[in-house]
C-alpha cells in the first residue's frame, strides 16, 4: 500500500494502492493492517465503519471527537469525488491551525489518514459521492467538536463557490478556531 506522508503536517498521510486492471476489470488491496500500521506508526484498531452519500456541493465538517472519546480515521471514496481537509487543532502541535487538502475519488482510489487532534471535512465536487471512513474510536455524541467551515484564518479553499455549498444548520453556528476551548493538548 504506497503512502506518502504529509511534508508539512506530522500525522497526516495519503496512500494510493497499487492497481491491478485488466479487460476484466481491476483489484487492489484497500486496507492492510500490517503495512498501514508500520507507515503511520498507528498502534490502534479500527471499530466503526461509516458510510455517507452526499449530493453536489454538500460540505460535511469540519468536525471532530475531543477525548476520551477522540477519533482516527482512514477516508475514501467509492463513488464521486470529493475535496477532503484536516485541520491539525491539537494546541502544542507546531502546525497548530494549519490544514491540508486532497482530493479523493474513486477513479483515483486515494485514502486519507487523519489522526486524532485534527479537525475533518470534505466538499463534494461530482454530482453525488459515497465516502467510507474507518475509525478507531465510537462515536460519542457528548465528545463532538466542528469549526466553521469558512474560518477567515484558516483560509481553506475548498475548489467551488461557497455560494453554492450546501451546509447544515449545525455546521453554520460551528465557532472559528480562534474561539475554540479544550482542543487537544
Amino acid at each position: 500500500m504506497p503512502f506518502t506522508a504529509v511534508a508539512d503536517i506530522s500525522g497526516l498521510f495519503v496512500f494510493e494502492p497499487r492497481i491491478f486492471a485488466d479487460e476484466r476489470g481491476y483489484f487492489f488491496e484497500s486496507f492492510h493492517h500490517q503495512q498501514f500500521c508500520e507507515a503511520t506508526g498507528f498502534k490502534g484498531e479500527f471499530v466503526q465503519d461509516n458510510q455517507s452519500r452526499s449530493h453536489f456541493g454538500v460540505m460535511r465538517g469540519l468536525h471532530f471527537q475531543l477525548a476520551p472519546h477522540a477519533q482516527s480515521k482512514l477516508v475514501r471514496v467509492t463513488q464521486g469525488e470529493v475535496f477532503d481537509v484536516a485541520v491539525d487543532v491539537r494546541k502544542d502541535s507546531p502546525t497548530y491551525g494549519k490544514h491540508f487538502g486532497v482530493k479523493l475519488s474513486a477513479e483515483n482510489k486515494k485514502q486519507f489518514f487523519i489522526p486524532k487532534g485534527f479537525a475533518h471535512g470534505f466538499v463534494v465536487l461530482s454530482e453525488s459521492a459515497d465516502l467510507l471512513y474507518k475509525c478507531d474510536g465510537y462515536y460519542a455524541p457528548q465528545s463532538e467538536g466542528g469549526l466553521l467551515y469558512n474560518d477567515p484564518n484558516l483560509g481553506i479553499d475548498w475548489g467551488i463557490d461557497t455560494n453554492k455549498m450546501i451546509v447544515s444548520g449545525k455546521d453554520l453556528i460551528l465557532k472559528p478556531l480562534s474561539e475554540q476551548e479544550n482542543l487537544f493538548f
